[in-house]
């Protein structure tokens, strides 16, 4: 099976946006494009309450939010590959599915209500962690590129898969990669005299960890510019800040107790939720 980007639609705005960035994406990839639009059940759809032609308006407006999203591809990049999918059913049963032989998923980060009307509280964190594809959602898309993917790291064998995938970002944009690792302050009391060592101990080996983490990748990718950025604070806000000067924010699924612990782990939720620019959580392939 030929290579895809999938992007789910809903004939609301930020679909739109969500369309422009896939397509974007699917070139740089040279991949094809599929535009997903589900018709979700009404609860009270059944033969003996749904009025007449009721499934027929419905099936129709779905198609004219394929053909909408389509034309906007095609003017977008008139050669790549582009094709529909109208599928009645589970909004997320259908992408998850979809997302099985897909390169990512991308979705807007709010729409109608049916698809994706509270897009960050369902479809999306129903997807991102769960499927193995990378799962894009676009917010805050910069009126201009400024050539630059951002990277949330913590040293665990997850976050390995963020910098992978940040920097093929990085290469396929052309753009400058800034890496980003926080630690926290330890909590001691007051009066502990071996706090000051303390400190500058977790430095160093919060430092080790930077190199550990990125040798391997500066060395497989040098052309690639690379700032690193060590940081004391939460992670969320620092890569929050950091996502307003970005193209696109990368994190991974989980990570350590510091940087996300669940299947999305609390700073992706939170990333996800606040970010200034598209989002990709991305998940190791074979991850539970």
């Amino acid at each position: 099976m030929a290579a895809r980007v999938v992007v789910g639609v809903d004939g609301s705005f930020p679909a739109d946006g969500a369309v422009e960035w896939a397509v974007d994406d699917a070139v740089r990839r040279g991949c094809a494009l599929r535009i997903v639009h589900v018709c979700e059940p009404w609860p009270g759809d059944i033969p003996l309450q749904t009025p007449p032609g009721f499934r027929d308006s419905v099936t129709e407006y779905g198609q004219g939010v394929l053909e909408r999203a389509a034309v906007l591809a095609r003017e977008r990049a008139p050669h790549l590959e582009v094709d529909t999918l109208l599928e009645a059913g589970g909004v997320i049963g259908v992408l998850r599915r979809e997302a099985e032989d897909a390169e990512q998923v991308v979705l807007g980060s709010r729409g109608l209500g049916g698809f994706a009307g509270l897009l960050l509280g369902s479809v999306s964190l129903a997807l991102a962690g769960h499927v193995e594809a990378p799962v894009v959602v676009v917010r805050g898309v910069p009126e201009r590129i400024r050539g630059r993917v951002v990277v949330g790291f913590d040293g665990s064998d997850h976050s390995v898969v963020a910098l992978e995938y940040a920097f093929e970002e990085a290469v396929r944009r052309g753009a400058g990669l800034r890496a980003i690792h926080t630690w926290q302050m330890p909590v001691v009391g007051p009066s502990a005299l071996v706090y000051t060592p303390l400190v500058e101990d977790l430095l160093v080996a919060e430092q080790q960890v930077c190199v550990d983490a990125l040798s391997p990748w500066r060395e497989r990718y040098p052309r690639v510019e690379v700032e690193r950025t060590l940081v004391c604070g939460h992670p969320v806000g620092v890569i929050c800040e950091a996502s307003a000067g970005a193209d696109l924010v990368v994190v991974g699924s989980r990570g350590l107790g510091r940087f996300g612990s669940a299947v999305l782990g609390s700073v992706s939720h939170g990333v996800l939720h606040h970010a200034r620019c598209p989002v990709a959580v991305v998940r190791g392939r074979g991850e539970a």
